[in-house]
């Protein structure tokens, strides 16, 4: 597969998100499953795996994704690269708490489920309103010296707060939400990541599966731990109200000789020359699918086109920007 680079760090053009093996679509796979699905996405082509710290806790123990992902990379630990991201625990942002120590302690943490002595991509899950993002930038750069991460990120972040944190330590990545129906990161996002050399990793790039065309009015989420209940575009009305745009994405995935997922992936690599998606799935023909769209090309005049036929349609529901811990829609935004 194709290499891009998250700052300095060179990466699959598609990544993987592996979120699904621990949390938020439901009943998960049996371990064995889920590792094995990890070495099929690394055999295909896949460098580059997503993790976090606070994947698994809902249903199990925070790290349980983590541990996944170490187990089934450390035979391959030297050609893969691993992201992992920590967030703020009412202990860390306390009068006198040392940050740096503070950060240290969470990386080593995932350091020991991930079975390795560094993290390539280390992010900050969300900002905290009593932490200043420039002190957790400081933090990252000293974690850098260290040579326990080779960079880091932000998720979830404005244009502003990325800046700010840049100014203090060069940012690598920036892990937002973002595909065809979301697109607030087009204002501000990525005019200043393409110009200063940081990666967009969107998460969510087929929008929870609705850009894939298998979702429809009928369709009934898992009743447990299923972040499907919740996103706006995954409401009857909602999913009703973009199948004018599903209608597109399924015209080009018939010209293509594709699915309508990796079209959806296929338009944003086309458009940015610095987005690497992470698209997640427990299903491991849906991930060896999704990295699939490697293969998917357009044409300036087809991607001009299609960019055309979607401007021409009304998006229904939107998430957006989520800044801050505890501040998602309806309260319910879950780390991702």
């Amino acid at each position: 597969m194709e290499k891009r680079n998250l700052g300095t760090i060179e990466v699959s053009k598609i990544g993987m998100g592996t979120m699904a093996f621990s949390h938020g679509y439901g009943k998960i796979p049996e371990r064995q499953y889920s590792i094995d699905a990890i070495r099929a996405a690394f055999e295909y082509g896949c460098t580059f795996f997503d993790t976090a710290e606070a994947y698994g806790a809902q249903l199990y123990y925070e790290g349980h994704n983590e541990e996944i992902v170490g187990e089934a990379l450390k035979d391959v630990r030297k050609n893969a690269v691993l992201a992992t991201k920590f967030h703020f625990k009412p202990e860390d942002c306390g009068k006198g708490t040392d940050l740096y120590t503070s950060i240290r302690r969470h990386l080593e943490k995932s350091l020991s489920r991930l079975q390795t002595d560094y993290v390539d991509l280390y992010y900050l899950h969300r900002t905290n309103s009593r932490v200043p993002v420039e002190d957790v930038a400081e933090a990252m750069g000293r974690l850098i010296k260290d040579g326990i991460i080779r960079g880091w990120g932000l998720s979830q972040v404005s244009g502003d707060t990325l800046k700010r944190a840049d100014q203090v330590t060069p940012v690598s990545a920036v892990q937002n939400l973002y595909n065809i129906l979301e697109r607030d990161c087009e204002d501000d996002i990525f005019p200043y990541c393409v110009e200063r050399g940081i990666g967009v990793v969107p998460f969510s790039p087929i929008a929870s599966g609705l850009l894939s065309g298998k979702i429809t009015v009928d369709t009934e989420f898992e009743k447990v731990d299923d972040v499907r209940s919740w996103v706006p575009q995954l409401t009857r009305e909602n999913i009703a109200g973009n199948q004018p745009i599903l209608d597109i994405i399924q015209g080009y995935a018939d010209k293509k000789d594709a699915t309508n997922a990796q079209i959806s992936l296929a338009w944003m690599l086309h458009k940015y020359p610095n987005v690497v998606p992470i698209p997640g799935s427990k299903n491991k023909e849906r991930i060896l699918e999704n990295l699939g769209a490697d293969q998917v090309t357009f044409t300036d005049e087809e991607f001009t086109a299609l960019e055309t036929a979607l401007a021409g349609c009304k998006v229904h529901g939107h998430r957006g920007h989520v800044e801050e811990e505890g501040k998602g829609f309806l309260n319910k935004e879950p780390l991702r």
